[in-house]
């Protein structure tokens, strides 16, 4: 839930709106983030057909960004997630990409495209969402080199940190950060300060972050710090 769109639906001012978010905060009934709200966390990540419709406007303008900074003849690994999904949906046009992947989404968009080498990680098939996950899917990844990464996240800590809930698709994003040469994460605003207790990684892992809001300055300053280059898209 964002201030803006809510500001907009109610027509009310941006300061109502985040007032009212802040009491519901209080009573532990909103979970407040840069620039809007959400349900308080949970253990597990919220089911898959809802979080591919949240912010799905956001998704994909900050997925048509990334795609944009792919050139034709790149080899690429694409992870699970809703976002990273979108990013793939936007390269179909390009020519001659060589995708790795343990998201079956992912592979059946890409596989339609006749110079595409799309390559899929074996291991055990998540049912909610079509992940692959499993020491399989890990193996593969550590063995290849690649030119892009494009990951996902649950949670953005204001130090830096991301966080997300399956320690086991954790395990295969780690991988993929290591072997590729650049590392772009495609996380929209209602990540930042979501909860998630696996720890991933840091923004030191990154390349470029791409979102649909500035981030809050501490954030800011730890993308400066870390020469993270943060391309905050326009929504349509």
């Amino acid at each position: 839930m964002i201030v803006d769109d809510l500001a907009a639906h109610f027509r009310v001012t941006p300061q109502t709106i985040r007032r009212d978010m802040n009491l519901l905060s209080t009573r532990n009934l909103l979970e407040r983030f840069h620039g809007g709200a959400r349900p308080p966390s949970p253990s597990e990540n919220t089911q898959y057909d809802i979080r591919r419709r949240t912010m799905a406007a956001q998704k994909k303008a900050i997925a048509r960004a990334a795609a944009n900074q792919i050139p034709n003849g790149a080899s690429l690994f694409i992870t699970i997630g809703t976002t990273t999904e979108a990013v793939a949906q936007c390269l179909i046009g390009h020519r001659d990409l060589r995708v790795t992947t343990n998201n079956l989404n992912v592979a059946g968009m890409l596989a339609q495209q006749t110079d595409f080498e799309v390559l899929v990680t074996a291991g055990i098939v998540r049912n909610e969402d079509n992940g692959i996950v499993g020491q399989s899917a890990i193996d593969l990844f550590d063995s290849l080199r690649v030119d892009y990464a494009i990951i996902g996240i649950s949670g953005i800590n204001l130090n830096g940190e991301l966080l997300d809930f399956d320690f086991r698709e954790v395990r295969a994003a780690q991988t993929v950060v290591r072997n590729a040469d650049k590392v772009f994460l495609v996380a929209d605003s209602s990540k930042v300060e979501r909860k998630a207790m696996v720890r991933m990684g840091h923004f030191r892992d990154l390349d470029m972050l791409f979102t649909d809001e500035p981030l809050p300055s501490e954030l800011a300053t730890i993308a400066d710090e870390e020469r993270v280059e943060v391309k905050v898209v326009a929504i349509p």
